[in-house]
């Protein structure tokens, strides 16, 4: 089982590439890595990004074939921490 710390989701999301990667899984569906590319960092970068987030219980990553799907944690991190995730997707992006 994953702890969820609120010290290391905090950390995880205050990084612009991992909030887009988190606004983007709010939608409840799984995404693949590759669907991610849009956002302009290296697939390297993004390996880290969804490690850093795998790491603080905020996603987690199923293998299905060669695609790596992630969804959010959303459960989870709401029976934590209920109205955190609600609070950081709901402030406008910043640009």
């Amino acid at each position: 089982m994953i702890e969820i710390e609120l010290t290391r989701i905090l950390n995880a999301l205050g990084d612009p590439v991992r909030l887009g990667i988190v606004r983007e899984l709010a939608d409840g569906e799984p995404h693949a890595c590759g669907a991610f590319s849009h956002l302009g960092v290296s697939h390297s970068t993004l390996s880290h990004h969804f490690k850093v987030l795998r790491d603080a219980g905020v996603i987690e990553t199923r293998a299905e074939g060669h695609r790596r799907l992630n969804t959010l944690r959303r459960e989870q991190v709401d029976a934590r921490y209920p109205g955190l995730l609600d609070s950081v997707l709901t402030t406008p992006a910043s640009r």
